[in-house]
């Protein structure tokens, strides 16, 4: 990809703060059209839009000092799982000394800690730059043991070596994060689960059951992914709550 068309796809807000790799992820499903630079850089964009900012306010682009509860609820991804965090940790958390959670695909979901069932520490990983700058600056000020790191998932050598780095047990979140991998390339989450899954203690990954927005259940089976998970991992756990399922699994 050219450095000014790079620069372009980046010039909006939205985009600004993005990993030059998932761009390049992007930009690659049209970089071969034949169209011009200008209609490939719309393309990119609108795809960028649905992966990293279609559920996202833009008040949290440039937000500071609001309560975590008003925060989750400007993330359409979050403010469904609002009512039900302590339901879910609850669960994922049960019977399992967790000293870390490693959030990969965070968004926002660094201001739901307070509904952990117990001080552990927590790595996030989310390619949006404002909202990394959002979530380190509300550890910063709460003094919570956490961090988020401003990386493209698409950069495994990376990943993988945060994850080495966290000592003790640890449980590993993919929260509908794996469709939107999926959108920037095919098969990638079976790789990223490969690669990743049994340098951890626990996985968990989740999938809206229902559209955001109109409340109407999909018609998903999501075969493909669970088939994958059951062949190369035991499963512990799989669970619907609101309106999204959970599997949590381990390595074999």
């Amino acid at each position: 990809m050219k450095k000014e068309i790079f620069e372009k796809i980046v010039l909006k807000k939205e985009f600004s703060k993005l990993p030059k790799k998932d761009v390049e992820v992007a930009f690659s499903h049209f970089s071969k059209r034949q169209v011009s630079d200008a209609e490939k850089i719309r393309l990119t964009r609108e795809l960028l839009h649905k992966v990293f900012s279609s559920f996202v306010s833009q008040k949290l682009l440039s937000l500071k000092n609001k309560d975590e509860e008003w925060i989750l609820r400007k993330h359409l991804s979050t403010r469904e799982r609002l009512d039900f965090y302590e339901e879910v940790y609850s669960r994922i958390f049960k019977e399992i000394p967790t000293k870390g959670i490693i959030d990969l695909g965070c968004g926002i979901n660094g201001f739901s800690y307070k509904f952990v069932p117990k001080e552990i520490n927590y790595l996030g990983v989310e390619s949006v730059g404002q909202l990394v700058d959002l979530q380190n600056d509300y550890f910063s000020r709460k003094k919570i043991k956490g961090k988020v790191y401003h990386y493209s998932l698409f950069d495994l050598k990376e990943i993988k070596k945060l994850i080495k780095g966290v000592k003790g047990n640890s449980v590993l979140f993919l929260f509908k994060v794996l469709d939107c991998l999926e959108m920037l390339e095919r098969d990638y989450s079976k790789k990223l689960l490969l690669e990743v899954g049994c340098l951890v203690d626990r996985v968990v990954v989740s999938f809206a059951t229902k559209s955001m927005i109109k409340k109407q259940r999909f018609n998903v089976s999501r075969k493909w992914i669970l088939d994958f998970i059951e062949e190369n991992f035991n499963i512990l756990d799989d669970f619907e709550i609101g309106n999204e399922r959970y599997i949590v699994f381990e390595c074999k």
